[in-house]
């Protein structure tokens, strides 16, 4: 061999061997990398586990309230339409009630304006047979 291939032949032993070191520490770094990342995981997992339980705890409560107040609302819309039936009832009672008595003291006033509407007609308009009977009642008279 000559003296140049034994100089290449170094050069690439030590290329490879700078490349190995390399590959090494980078492996080394990555390792290290990983280590961080899963403290700083574990890390998130403590800090936030007892902010889900609080999140957990607030939908659990809003669930809870809203089932009650749907229930609340249930009650008040049923109160509701039981007095709406309730006034609905009592109003044709009163109808009942005061209307019939109306309706008969109306007709009763209407009778009544029916016998005093009947009042013999005034002389001006009635007729010359009930003029002259009436001048021959008065001379009879007195």
């Amino acid at each position: 061999m000559s003296d140049w291939s034994t100089v290449f032949l170094a050069v690439i032993a030590v290329a490879t061997g700078v490349m190995a070191l390399v590959q090494i520490g980078a492996v080394i770094s990555v390792l290290r990398l990983v280590r961080r990342v899963s403290r700083l995981v574990e890390r998130i997992n403590r800090e936030i586990d007892p902010l889900l339980g609080k999140v957990q705890e607030m939908s659990d409560d809003a669930a809870r309230a809203t089932k009650l107040a749907v229930g609340q609302v249930e009650r008040a819309d049923d109160l509701m339409a039981g007095l709406a039936q309730r006034a609905e009832e009592t109003l044709d009672i009163a109808q009942q009630l005061l209307l019939t008595p109306v309706r008969q003291g109306l007709s009763f006033i209407d009778g009544l304006r029916t016998i005093f509407s009947s009042r013999p007609e005034p002389k001006e308009t009635r007729s010359e047979e009930a003029k002259t009977k009436e001048e021959d009642e008065s001379v009879f008279m007195g």
